[in-house]
């Protein structure tokens, strides 16, 4: 089986991550992996940039990680891919699909109502999906969900108490959401738990990933290390 991780933050582009790109994929290779997404937190969330400059630019700076992953997983031998974090209030999406050049193309995605940003994803050609869906933290009002504006709910996070997951398998089953699991990894190689998505043929590319999730033949997985 091919092990991924499909929810990753590094530094410096995700404000709250605490260890670099390299340090983290080392880390990942170590452990078994054969791939994993880079997810920082985007343009709506907890990105380290400066929120005065124009568009462009923070898009830049947003795929800097990514695009220094790719280079350093084609060096150590480990597929990296891209996807985003999108938030909303400190309700989070991961998205995958979708690419730089589309994201320079699409800067009125800002400007949208999060469900129709969520739908404008879709029909777009990505998998959305909800992450940790029933996160409790202080700066959390209150829980949101958004079954008819996404494709799946993270039902294994890594970083989140063993009922938020429950709740999250339950919010799945009952709407027959699809499931996927990740680390939601912020510190690098101190992550003890980890989690992910495992399949029998392995990934080329992030449509290889959305077609496996979506047919089910990608499995979670979660171990302690």
């Amino acid at each position: 089986m091919y092990k991924y991780e499909t929810h990753l933050h590094t530094s410096p582009v995700s404000k709250c991550a605490q260890a670099s790109v390299g340090e983290t994929l080392a880390f990942y290779k170590s452990c078994g992996y054969d791939g994993v997404f880079i997810t920082n937190h985007f343009l709506d969330g907890n990105i380290n940039t400066d929120s005065s400059l124009p568009y462009e630019q923070k898009i830049e700076f947003y795929f800097s990680d990514y695009e220094k992953g790719v280079k350093i997983g084609n060096e150590i031998g480990l597929k990296v891919f891209f996807g985003i974090e999108s938030s909303y209030k400190g309700t989070d999406f991961l998205v995958y699909g979708l690419d730089k050049k589309w994201f320079l193309k699409n800067p009125q995605i800002m400007q949208m109502k999060k469900s129709d940003e969520l739908n404008f994803f879709r029909e777009n050609g990505a998998l959305v999906i909800q992450a940790h869906p029933y996160r409790q933290a202080d700066y959390i009002d209150h829980i949101r969900l958004f079954p008819e504006c996404i494709d799946g709910v993270e039902v294994i996070n890594a970083n989140r108490a063993e009922l938020e997951n429950k709740m999250a398998l339950m919010f799945a089953d009952e709407y027959g959401l699809l499931k996927t699991a990740g680390s939601d990894n912020h510190i690098g190689s101190n992550q003890i738990h980890l989690a992910g998505m495992s399949a029998e043929e392995p990934f080329s590319n992030e449509e290889d990933f959305i077609a496996a999730v979506k047919s089910r033949q990608a499995k979670t997985f979660s171990f302690y290390r």
